[in-house]
């Protein structure tokens, strides 16, 4: 193995295993949520358990989700600073949290004082999974002897690779976080309407298919995977993830092994931030495959083509 040549800082949201992330050189900062008006950490249910924390959702407990506190971030890039350890920073996706656009502030104000701290903040796009499959493969090529600037250059381009999907048991939950109108929501409800749903470039969530009832809402992961697989038979990784219906996750998995019998697992619960906005039932699968920016519409090349040749 080669010699570990930077450190890593991560957040909560991106829903691994505990055990998995913690690694020496590796901080996990921790997202506050609210159940009730009651602040707890994302301690990746250290201290809360699934069942008890989407058990309390079920019956009808409200939950909110806040930013990283300034203070912690702060603490966190000072002492990496101090260290004298090159890190980086693989945050939450802009696009979702004002996290990571607060990290970037804070570090370049300490970058004043100490210009050529190797300190980085690099801004994943990713959420969930899809942040953990990144973060995952970072702590491997870390591993592997990256430097921190090369760690950068890597997760820059990485993200890019990084498909994911994901389908939700009710609606209700994405209308109280905002992600869609009332009106959908109780539409869907009445129709037995299962959202399928993404994440895009900017790093927000979009609306990726709709499904009539639970079990064709969960083969459309399968299907996604599919037709998104790079290197089918190769033993490729995969994470998946639930909100306290493993038992949805496995029939997934079982149906995911008929179209790749050699695929790897690394199965995790989803975490108490974002199961504040998707709620119980939540069942997503996360793994490097085709690169994202080929599936852009023919119109987004374009404009993709004319913004490149402005700069």
């Amino acid at each position: 193995m080669a010699s570990i040549r930077c450190n890593l800082i991560i957040d909560s949201c991106c829903d691994l295993p505990r055990d998995v992330i913690e690694q020496e050189g590796v901080e996990l900062l921790e997202f506050p949520y609210f159940m009730d008006g009651e602040e707890y950490l994302d301690d990746m249910f250290e201290s809360v358990k699934p069942r008890e924390f989407y058990g309390k959702m079920r019956k009808g407990a409200e939950c909110s989700t806040a930013q990283i506190q300034y203070l912690t971030i702060e603490r966190a890039l000072k002492n990496a600073i101090e260290s004298g350890v090159p890190t980086v920073y693989l945050a939450f996706s802009s696009g979702l949290s004002g996290t990571c656009e607060t990290a970037q502030t804070i570090l370049e104000q300490l970058k004043i004082v100490h210009p050529n701290a190797e300190v980085y903040v690099v801004d994943t796009k990713l959420a969930s999974i899809a942040e953990g499959v990144l973060v995952y493969e970072a702590m491997n090529q870390r591993s592997r002897g990256l430097t921190a600037e090369e760690l950068v250059e890597w997760a820059n381009e990485a993200r890019f690779f990084v498909n994911e999907i994901f389908t939700v048991d009710k609606l209700e939950w994405l209308k109280k976080g905002g992600r869609i109108p009332a009106s959908v929501a109780f539409a869907g409800s009445k129709l037995d309407i299962k959202p399928v749903l993404d994440i895009t470039l900017d790093g927000t969530l979009s609306l990726a298919g709709v499904a009539r009832g639970r079990k064709k809402g969960l083969r459309q992961l399968v299907d996604f995977y599919d037709s998104h697989a790079t290197a089918i038979g190769t033993g490729t990784y995969m994470v998946v993830g639930n909100a306290d219906c493993p038992k949805d996750a496995e029939k997934v998995k079982e149906m995911l092994l008929k179209v790749d019998p050699t695929l790897l697992f690394l199965d995790t619960s989803i975490g108490p931030v974002i199961g504040s906005h998707v709620g119980p039932g939540m069942v997503a699968i996360s793994f490097f495959g085709r690169d994202e920016r080929e599936q852009l519409s023919v119109s987004d090349r374009i404009a993709k083509k004319i913004r490149r040749n402005d700069d």
